[in-house]
C-alpha cells in the first residue's frame, strides 16, 4: 500500500491553490465524519494546540463506510454524501476543492485504495489531489502533529494497530475486520460477552450477571431471543454487535 514519507502529510496543504477548500474524511465501521477549511489556511504543527486552532468552515457526519461491512454501493454512496453536505454546509462547492484526504477503514492494499480513488475522482476537478489512507494514518498524524513515527491503536467498532518508523518502514497488527481479528475491539468485546450468556444458557459455561445486564439492555426477557435480535437486526453482523456494545456502555 502507497504509503507517504515523513514531512509529506505537512507539505499536502502547501501542494494546494490558495484559493478553494480541502476536505478531510475520517471514515470508520461505525461512522464517517468529513471537515471542510479553507486551502489557503495556515496550519502550525509546532505547538500543542494546532487541532483546535483550524480554522473549520465545516462538519458534516453519516454512517458506515467501510465497504468490507456494508458494500461497495452504500460506502460510496455514504462517502458522497458526507463531502457534500460538508461543502454544503460550508456554502462551496465541488469546483473548489483543491484537494482531499480520505482516511478510511477497510483500506488494506493498493486496490482498496484505487477503488475509493476511483469513486470520488469522478466527483471532483482532475485537478484535485486526493490521498486515500488507512484510517489509522489519520489517527496517527493527528496525533504527532502530522509527523508519521510512532505506534498508534484505535479500539473502536473494530481494532488495528500501526507503526511507523522515521526511516518509512511501517508495520500493522489486526484490523482484518470481525471473522479474521478485531480482537479488543467493540465488537469482539461485544461477541464474547454475547456468546457467555449464549454458553451460560445452554449449559456449556459458566452463569454470568452479564445475563440480566444484557437481556436488559436489549428489551429482552430470554436468552433465546438474543440470536433473532443479534442476527436480525442488521444485515452485518459486526455492525449488530457494535451496535450492542456502545447500547450496553450506555445502559452500564
Amino acid at each position: 500500500m502507497k504509503g507517504y514519507t515523513n514531512g509529506e502529510i505537512q507539505n499536502f496543504e502547501d501542494e494546494t491553490s490558495p484559493a478553494g477548500v480541502i476536505l478531510g474524511l475520517d471514515g470508520g465501521t461505525t461512522s464517517t465524519v468529513c471537515i471542510c477549511m479553507p486551502a489557503s489556511a495556515s496550519i502550525s504543527f509546532g505547538g500543542g494546540e494546532a487541532a483546535e486552532s483550524l480554522p473549520i468552515l465545516s462538519r458534516a457526519s453519516a454512517g458506515c463506510s467501510n465497504f468490507n461491512s456494508v458494500g461497495e454501493a452504500a460506502a460510496k454512496e455514504t462517502l458522497e454524501k458526507v463531502m457534500v453536505e460538508a461543502l454544503s454546509m460550508a456554502h462551496s462547492n465541488c469546483s473548489a476543492v483543491r484537494a482531499i484526504c480520505l482516511a478510511v477503514s477497510g483500506v488494506n492494499h493498493p486496490s482498496d485504495q484505487q477503488k475509493i480513488l476511483e469513486w470520488v475522482r469522478d466527483l471532483f476537478p482532475c485537478s484535485v489531489k486526493i490521498i486515500v489512507e488507512n484510517d489509522a494514518v489519520a489517527a496517527m498524524a493527528s496525533g504527532t502533529l502530522g509527523k508519521l513515527h510512532g505506534c498508534v491503536l484505535i479500539a473502536g467498532t473494530g481494532c488495528i494497530a500501526y507503526g511507523f518508523c522515521e526511516d518509512g518502514r511501517q508495520a500493522r497488527a489486526a484490523g482484518a475486520g470481525p471473522i479474521l481479528g478485531d480482537w479488543g475491539s467493540g465488537y469482539g468485546i461485544a461477541a464474547q460477552a454475547l456468546t457467555a450468556i449464549i454458553r451460560a444458557h445452554d449449559g456449556r459455561g459458566p452463569q454470568t450477571r452479564l445475563m440480566n445486564n444484557i437481556l436488559n439492555v436489549l428489551g429482552l426477557s430470554s436468552p433465546d431471543e438474543v440470536i433473532g435480535s443479534i442476527l436480525g437486526s442488521h444485515s452485518c453482523t459486526c455492525s449488530s454487535s457494535g451496535c450492542f456494545s456502545r447500547r450496553w456502555r450506555r445502559g452500564c
